[in-house]
């Protein structure tokens, strides 16, 4: 009793004190509405206010702070003539490794074009014109003269660039056109526009795919995928190369392997490309749908070198199959590539679409493609709409380069017969590790291996051992030795060391509708007595 007697006296003046506080706040023009605000967004919650109100005040004491304050004592104070001599000793370290022999050697055998880039360019070096089967020009769309005249039109109405991504203020009017044209063009609900055509795919899968879902691959896919699939950070289980059975088989293991494991109900996708980039590969549309609704994924269609290319219009493997492309849950592409502009696309559902305008990365932080290359794009539509004799051409260009190199004994080429980018390869019963050709009995014997395993992404099953080294080495004097008789190509070129899995080295052919059939057959007489050449001195 004695002591809460003695601690009346502190509880009313702290009672007194908090009264005349609340009397003075309220004095405040103002103070109304902050008392309102507090108590409708936190309830009458004294504790939350409070601890708002602390950190509010860190906050501003955290600002206010002298950030380059430090003790003074520690400063060692130098003269000019001091400082002059530190900044001379200074070396910086290199922002990059320097490059090695063969990196400079082969930046050095890059040939340098002078002007605009055509079916038949002018090189920098000796001013002569060789026949161009190294650019992606499938459909000749590259220096077409209306779409010149076009782009400077809207060049001289929009300017350069965007000036912004696409979801602040860099959308304009030719960007929605080319959505709606792009959907149009290959029968889809809707479809979305990228900045890039290599960071299209690997923002697709990302915004789609993540943590505990689950993604069944092909090994054969292009590296952007690869990241793409990376970044998901999904469970990831590979089927073999272009395989649809060995598909079929990691599909009923995911499917065993949910039921025994309780796994929850997750996402499930099929990634794989229409045309592979890697080697030319074509992918059976059909089946793969028939397997997508059998045991209920969704696909994801990589169709970067078959958009374009391949089909009546060149809508790619759903025009050529004649399968809806609403079958096909994802549709990704390069406007690169088929149409000669920039950028990516994705088509599907308006859900499939809408949902990457917040999702997708390479979208919500990338600037939107100049307002030029957008009516390009657009343009390209319209001609391979209204022009369908562009892809016989091409095709017919494709059988004739074909029809020539599938006489060299010592190559193979691994693309399908209607790909427009022809890889050819050194034939393997021709090739010895040690750097020489082997006669056509002294095949190599393939290396042991166990059964396809599909959490590993390099399969044991059909693995050659092959030294890709000297294999680039070979084909990079066929690049040069053609080159200097006037066809200019080239080989594929890998990111050694940083893909899982080491692809064969191939010189890479780029079809186009651009150039008539004898000048390809002219062409392709060229790269086959350079392959002759050059392979043969090495028996």
């Amino acid at each position: 009793m004695e002591s809460s007697s003695t601690l009346e006296p502190l509880f009313a003046f702290m009672t007194y004190s908090l009264v005349r506080l609340e009397h003075a706040f309220k004095a405040v023009p103002g103070s109304a509405i902050v008392i309102r605000y507090v108590r409708s967004s936190y309830q009458n919650d004294p504790g939350r206010s409070l601890l708002e109100l602390i950190l509010v005040v860190f906050a501003i004491r955290t600002l206010l702070q002298n950030r380059t304050r430090a003790r003074q004592k520690n400063f060692v104070k130098l003269t000019e003539k001091e400082i002059d001599e530190l900044v001379e000793d200074w070396i910086p370290e290199p922002l990059v490794q320097p490059l090695d022999e063969v990196e400079q050697a082969e930046l050095d055998s890059l040939p340098i074009i002078s002007g605009p880039v055509g079916p038949k360019p002018k090189l920098a070096s000796n001013g002569k014109t060789v026949l161009n089967l190294a650019s992606y020009n499938f459909t000749g769309l590259q220096g077409n003269e209306y779409i010149k005249e076009r782009a400077v039109d809207i060049l001289r109405k929009y300017g350069l660039g965007s000036c912004g991504p696409p979801g602040f203020y860099g959308t304009i009017d030719v960007h929605v056109e080319l959505e709606r044209n792009l959907a149009s063009f290959l029968g889809t609900e809707s479809a979305i526009i990228y900045s890039q055509g290599f960071s299209t795919v690997s923002s697709v899968i990302p915004a789609f795919s993540k943590r505990g879902d689950i993604i069944v691959a092909d090994r054969g896919i292009n590296f952007a995928i690869q990241k793409g699939i990376q970044i998901s950070r999904s469970t990831v289980r590979w089927y073999d190369h272009n395989d649809l059975k060995s598909l079929e088989e990691v599909l009923e293991s995911v499917d065993k392997e949910a039921k025994k494991k309780r796994w929850p109900l997750t996402r499930r996708f099929i990634v794989t490309e229409g045309i592979f980039e890697n080697d030319g590969a074509m992918s059976d549309l059909p089946k793969l749908i028939e397997l997508k609704k059998k045991y209920k994924y969704r696909l994801v269609l990589d169709e970067s070198i078959s958009f374009g290319s391949v089909g009546r219009t060149g809508r790619g493997l759903t025009e050529l199959y004649n399968v809806p492309a609403t079958e096909v849950d994802m549709l990704v592409g390069s406007m690169a590539n088929g149409l000669c502009a920039t950028g990516g696309f994705c088509a599907g559902s308006i859900h499939v679409t809408e949902h990457q305008r917040i999702n997708g990365t390479a979208f919500v932080f990338s600037a939107a493609i100049p307002a030029l290359l957008a009516v390009c794009a657009s343009e390209g539509i319209n001609i391979l709409t209204s022009t369908p004799s562009l892809l016989e051409t091409l095709q017919d260009n494709i059988r004739a380069i074909r029809s020539v190199l599938e006489k060299v004994d010592l190559v193979e080429i691994t693309s399908h017969p209607a790909s427009a980018v022809v890889h050819v390869c050194i034939r393997r019963h021709g090739y010895s590790s040690a750097g020489g050709l082997l006669a056509p009995g002294a095949a190599p014997q393939p290396s042991k291996h166990t059964k396809s395993n599909p959490t590993a992404l390099l399969a044991s099953k059909d693995y050659f051992e092959h030294d890709w080294r000297t294999e680039e080495r070979l084909l990079q004097e066929v690049v040069e030795d053609a080159l200097a008789q006037g066809v200019m190509i080239t080989r594929a070129k890998r990111l050694r060391g940083q893909e899982p899995w080491e692809p064969r080295a191939s010189l890479k052919l780029v079809a186009t509708a651009a150039l008539t059939r004898k000048e390809c057959e002219k062409a392709a007489g060229v790269i086959k007595a350079s392959l002759i050449k050059v392979l043969s001195r090495r028996r």
